[in-house]
């Protein structure tokens, strides 16, 4: 049969995803999958091991997904122990003989259609391994049925092939193999690159993995060696991928080389950027010099699971860590606030965020090694682990119960995997790992409490001396300063005034109808231009008051240590409970080189002069970004990016502008980790400010113009009954709180995960300051050039001082701009007062004419300020179709179906509604993974019924009474 094969004009491997391309972006591919395993406690070997794991994978297909046609799946696939008996069989009958098991390697690779492009792959891997000192012996081609494949799957189907590699020294350790076979694959994934289709699932002595764009039970099918009976293993780790706004392809199916994952990382742009930059700090006495030829650790076109992966990979095969301890190090349980935690494992999860922020998130990850077999749950539960151990030394482990068939009389332990834990098989040992015990046994392997009581150093330890807040005596409606940073009296009543008083953000309904920023003829400041992203997948969000325990602000920032390397000198950086710093602490952290030797601070003003104008702009960021690389050369570890010298004479660069590109540059200068990066800044006083500041990688934020404002306030008897500094206090409590809150909606526990992660999406901000400032965020319209904030900037700065002069006449008061609240001359709002009048006219009188002017007045209003009222309909070259073709409605709402998401994921009230309305429908409705409660089966006095078509029952930290 012909089969079409499609070209590679597009993104990642084998330009199976489209190009960035209009609302699309193949950098926003997740992952929400079924995962599981059967192991063999003891590590004993059988076919029945990998037969019952089809079951385990077949049974979890409703949690993968499938295209038009049900044969294209959306991935799926098998990690299993190396085959030596079916290897032998299989390479002997292309005339090999195997090496003793641990003394090869193979596995499964990806190549070409293309026989001139497979061959020249094949050679660039003969060719590296013959550097490395390693041989490949033969290729083994892969029996598969590309008849059961959907059009999708056959477009972009690979040949499969297997190298028996063996190293050229007759007695090479199994790390030193593991590690040369690491560089091979990372070489030759480098040097072929993604159009030519080249890739490795795996390339190991002891795993394997098989997997493709496949539904699971295609897996065996497609693969013939699975059904082999000589195929025997004492694990099986599978996996059923749903790729969530996605285009799926063949190399994101799962398992990858040492894991399996189902949920989603929130944070995974600012872990993939924090990797690059700490690639100018790795080094390793294991790898040597080799160690760079495998950069990028994190593949550009992996998926949140695949980087996952990639950097696990890092740390065990350097062997800085084993397998457990890596997992604890990335997903590690909450800690902070956790007083029943034994201290030694305190202290080694404290030592652990001195070398990385934890990939957070949702997440049920699974791995081995060969040895280990395990799972481990994210702090907060939000997935569902289930597990069974029976009498015939086998653990059956999967993301709900039922995937597999045992006699409940052959069970001796089963329960659910807790928020935080990790469950582990040592297969060498035989044993069942206890959570506790495992990780209190690598708390107590060095004595990480004593090297943090030595090194860490504490904003305490710095002697902070806060000094009365000096202001001139111009009245705060009259500050020239606050007009220049933009500030409103609507901002300082209704946003900075309560936040001081009661400790807490302002509560606001309706939400926001304003006109966007990227609408108004008003300059706005660059952080009104960014909203937040909420998680693809539908996990709950947290709840940052009750769940406050798993929840912490506090980040250690200054130069990290080597990652490949467990020393006292990592922990050798500076602790910040806050990322918002008062004027003291900021002093005392400038002059902290008096105490700790080293610890320089270099200031960058980020201001220019205003006779430079709108040109001046550009050029003051990359002189912004050229002198923080240089203050790095020169030894600085503190960068304070400073902007008090704003005044008649300069004008202030965007403080997110300037920490935006230093931030990025510093990134692809892989110098980022080597610094701090803090902002002194008049511009933010909103708690979104902040967040958007240390989303794009600042360590903190000293906001001076806001406790100049409150003292201010406090001096005119607007604030009273409190000191300035217990003011203050109020603010940086509220500004803490509203953290936690934006965090906690995307489902984001730490704020060291949540720095950098960049959690937003920017509306109206032409691609040059992406480029620039905000390298990798989604920006679907165009809009705002750095020439255009240049002319805000520039524009505010005249408000303030007129002629460029301090003293050329009384400041204007500041404006009460209409944002919140609407003012005749002001802000655009979609609803206006005249169009509400003008709509209850309408109502109540029936009055024609006064709903043409209501309907003419919410156009305008709209297409004024949103994006969608500038959008047309257009029927051009349309032509009508007859009534009589068209399908009823009635027909086709019956093939709707719902997404499963759970009671928790959303209200009682949204989820009850979807199932009433799909049963009316004649269409189905998913429970999600929390099921539902029996009452909902039971048919109401109306003749409804919330009974879901589809059910699912998990656990995990969704329910009907959760």
């Amino acid at each position: 049969m012909a089969v079409e094969r499609k070209s590679s004009q597009g993104y990642g491997w084998a330009g199976a995803m489209p190009a960035k391309q209009g609302l699309y972006d193949p950098a926003n591919e997740r992952d929400a999958c079924g995962v599981g395993f059967i192991i063999n406690i003891k590590g004993v070997p059988s076919h029945s091991i990998l037969r019952d794991s089809e079951d385990l994978l077949c049974n979890m297909t409703h949690r993968g997904a499938t295209g038009a046609d049900e044969r294209d799946g959306d991935g799926a696939g098998v990690m299993s122990a190396m085959p030596h008996k079916f290897m032998a069989k299989a390479f002997g009958e292309l005339g090999c003989k195997l090496p003793p098991a641990g003394q090869y390697a193979t596995g499964n690779l990806f190549l070409h259609p293309d026989e001139p492009t497979r061959q020249a792959s094949i050679a660039t891997v003969e060719q590296i391994a013959g550097a490395l000192g390693l041989r490949i012996a033969a290729w083994r081609p892969v029996p598969t049925n590309s008849e059961i494949l959907g059009p999708i799957g056959r477009s972009r189907e690979p040949v499969v092939m297997q190298p028996l590699v063996v190293a050229l020294e007759e007695q090479l350790a199994e790390q030193d193999f593991q590690r040369r076979l690491f560089i091979l694959r990372k070489r030759a994934m480098h040097e072929t690159g993604p159009d030519s289709w080249f890739y490795v699932c795996s390339l190991a002595a002891r795993n394997i993995v098989y997997k493709g764009l496949l539904t699971p039970a295609q897996v065996p099918e497609y693969f013939s060696d699975l059904r082999d009976s000589d195929f025997e293993t004492h694990f099986a780790l599978v996996h059923s991928r749903f790729s969530t706004n996605t285009f799926p392809s063949w190399e994101r199916a799962q398992p990858f080389n040492w894991c399996a994952h189902n949920g989603e990382i929130n944070t995974l742009r600012g872990n993939k950027n924090w990797m690059r930059s700490r690639e100018g700090l790795l080094q390793s006495a294991a790898f040597g010099s080799a160690l760079q030829s495998a950069f990028p650790i994190i593949d550009e076109h992996s998926s949140d699971s695949g980087a996952f992966d990639n950097v696990l990979e890092l740390l065990v095969v350097s062997g800085a860590m084993t397998m457990p301890e890596a997992v604890m190090v990335m997903v590690p349980e909450a800690w902070q606030n956790n007083p029943q935690m034994p201290a030694e494992k305190r202290a080694f999860y404290e030592w652990a965020s001195c070398i990385m922020e934890p990939w957070d998130g949702p997440a049920l990850f699974t791995f081995s090694d060969g040895r280990y077999c395990g799972a481990s749950l994210d702090r907060n539960g939000l997935r569902p682990c289930r597990y069974y151990v029976t009498d015939d030394d086998r653990m059956i482990c999967a993301s709900e119960v039922g995937t597999v068939k045992v006699d409940p009389k052959t069970v001796l332990q089963k329960g659910r995997l807790m928020p935080g834990r990790m469950l582990l098989v040592d297969t060498h040992a035989g044993t069942i790992v206890d959570d506790e015990e495992l990780k209190l046994q690598y708390s107590r392997q060095r004595p990480f409490q004593q090297w943090i009581d030595r090194q860490q150093i504490k904003l305490e330890h710095l002697q902070v001396s806060e000094k009365p807040i000096v202001v001139d005596s111009t009245p705060v409606s009259r500050d020239r300063r606050l007009r220049a940073f933009g500030y409103s009296a609507e901002q300082l009543n209704l946003i900075i005034g309560p936040m001081v008083q009661n400790g807490k953000e302002p509560l606001g309904s309706m939400g926001n109808d304003t006109v966007l920023a990227c609408l108004d003829p008003a300059p706005r400041l660059p952080y009104e231009y960014f909203r937040e992203l909420f998680a693809q997948v539908t996990n709950p969000p947290i709840d940052p008051i009750r769940e406050k325990i798993v929840m912490t602000l506090a980040c250690h920032v200054g130069p990290e240590g080597n990652l490949l390397e467990v020393s006292e000198q990592q922990v050798h950086r500076l602790s910040l409970e806050s990322p918002v710093l008062t004027d003291g602490e900021l002093a005392a952290i400038c002059s902290m080189s008096d105490k700790h030797a080293g610890w320089a601070t270099h200031t960058i003003d980020i201001t220019f002069d205003l006779a430079e104008g709108i040109d001046g702009y550009a050029p003051a960021l990359d002189r912004v970004c050229q002198e923080a690389e240089r203050a790095i050369g020169d030894g600085a570890k503190v960068l304070v990016l400073s902007d008090r010298a704003a005044g008649p004479q300069r004008v202030a660069v965007s403080a997110l502008l300037a920490a935006g590109a230093a931030h990025h540059h510093l990134v692809a200068a892989k110098l980022r980790a080597k610094v701090a990066l803090i902002v002194e800044t008049g511009e933010a006083r909103e708690t979104h400010h902040f967040c958007v500041l240390v989303g794009y990688g600042v360590d903190a934020v000293c906001p001076y113009m806001v406790y100049e404002a409150i003292a201010k306030l406090h001096r005119e008897n607007v604030l009273s009954g409190q000191t300035v500094m217990e003011l203050i206090a109020q603010f940086r409590h509220a500004v803490d709180d509203g953290f936690r809150k934006v965090m906690s909606k995307m489902g984001i526990s730490t704020l060291q995960s949540y720095k950098g992660a960049q959690i937003f999406e920017a509306l109206g901000v032409a691609d040059e300051v992406i480029a620039k400032c905000f390298v990798g965020t989604a920006s679907r319209v165009a809009g705002t050039t750095l020439a255009g904030f240049a002319a805000d900037a520039l524009a505010r700065h005249d408000a303030a001082y007129a002629n460029g002069s301090a003293d050329s006449e009384p400041a204007a008061a500041i404006n009460d701009e209409g944002e919140y609240n609407w003012r005749k001359g002001g802000a655009k709002h979609v609803n206006t007062p005249s169009a509400v009048a003008n709509m209850q006219d309408a109502v109540r009188r029936e009055n024609q004419a006064a709903w043409a002017a209501y309907t003419a007045e919410a156009e305008a209003s709209v297409r004024d300020c949103t994006l969608r009222g500038l959008l047309e309909i257009s029927g051009d070259g349309a032509q009508a179709v007859p009534l009589e073709e068209v399908e009823p409605w009635t027909s086709i709402v019956k093939r709707f179906c719902t997404g499963a998401m759970s009671y928790g994921s959303i209200s009682k009230e949204a989820h009850t509604a979807l199932a009433v309305a799909m049963n009316r429908l004649g269409g189905k409705s998913n429970s999600g993974e929390g099921g539902e409660d029996p009452e909902r089966s039971e048919v109401q006095a109306d003749g409804s019924c919330a009974r879901s078509a589809i059910k699912q029952v998990a656990s995990g930290r969704f329910g009907v009474t959760s």
